[in-house]
């Protein structure tokens, strides 16, 4: 059984902003993983994500002729062995945190290289020096060349968490005490204890 988070606007900023690696799935099945960026309103809802892909992808010329696409993410995820509850009764489980978006998504050449700029942002805020692209040198101009931003308006957020909702108090305890994978824990002790 999974939950939707009580914000889940939130959730998913929460999550793709950790786990920016996501499925974009077009009309025709054709699938590639590519790093998005969420884009918010000024009330913190999830309204489109920023991703760049190469021309030649096949999404470019899926979404170009009907741009309804599926946007697939993972976050923290884990077994949940008996061995950490206290209770002889209690059978394991699988924990997770996904994120699936039905989108509308529309190319925009013109922010292809803003788009690289804020994903280097995005990845590189904890570096004590930021890279930039002019590292590149003359490749740079190539390589920017070779890609196309795009933006993904949302339609529909569907956010399900199974991060130890169901649980009692004590047992949800337990687990986020004990559980080897600390990132799980934080996102269970987060979001495990809303009713």
């Amino acid at each position: 059984m999974s939950f939707v988070p009580a914000d889940p606007h939130h959730a998913a900023a929460m999550l793709i902003d950790h786990y920016p690696l996501a499925w974009v799935v077009s009309p025709r099945f054709n699938a590639s993983p590519l790093p998005l960026l969420a884009e918010c309103s000024d009330n913190g809802a999830l309204v489109s994500l920023l991703g760049h892909c190469g021309r030649t992808n096949p999404l470019v010329a899926d979404l170009t002729e009907d741009p309804k696409g599926v946007i697939l993410c993972n976050g923290p995820s884990g077994y949940i062995a008996p061995a950490l509850v206290a209770t002889d009764d209690w059978a394991p489980t699988w924990n997770f945190a996904t994120l699936r978006i039905e989108v509308d998504i529309t190319f925009v050449p013109d922010e292809t290289e803003s788009s690289v700029e804020r994903l280097l942002d995005h990845m590189e805020r904890a570096a004590p020096e930021r890279w930039t692209t002019s590292a590149l040198g003359a490749r740079r101009d190539a390589l920017l060349s070779r890609i196309v931003a795009f933006r993904a308006k949302v339609r529909h957020l569907d956010v399900r968490f199974k991060l130890g909702q169901d649980e009692r108090p004590a047992i949800l305890d337990q687990i986020v005490s004990g559980h080897a994978d600390r990132t799980l824990a934080a996102w269970m002790d987060q979001f495990g204890r809303e009713a």
